[in-house]
């Protein structure tokens, strides 16, 4: 490779890396960010694991989150807090929420 085209590649692989980098976490005025309801490769940005959209390894990771419409991540079974998501989301949804986990977990 001579020295021009391992200059190209240089700046090829600069573009791409500051495209890459670009904020895609930005969400419009009327969605909130659901953690726990995204699928496997359909997140919307990165998390403390990684920081890239598109990269989610499970369906449902309560790490995860994607953008949906404001007022509605409860009722998909998520939660807008990481860690909580689906599962848990899902407890609230029914009326039971952390306490009554524990009671239906208790009694069986």
């Amino acid at each position: 490779m001579t020295h021009r085209h391992a200059l190209i590649a240089a700046a090829l692989a600069g573009v791409c890396a500051h495209a890459a980098a670009q904020d895609m976490g930005t969400p419009k005025a009327d969605q909130e960010a659901c953690y726990g309801v995204a699928k496997a490769g359909q997140n919307d940005c990165g998390t403390a694991t990684h920081g890239c959209a598109g990269v989610a390894k499970v369906d449902n990771d309560p790490n995860e989150w994607k953008f949906v419409a404001k007022g509605t991540c409860t009722e998909l079974g998520g939660s807008l807090e990481a860690g909580r998501g689906a599962q848990e989301g899902a407890r609230h949804k029914r009326g039971q929420g952390k306490a009554g986990a524990a009671k239906t977990e208790a009694q069986q």
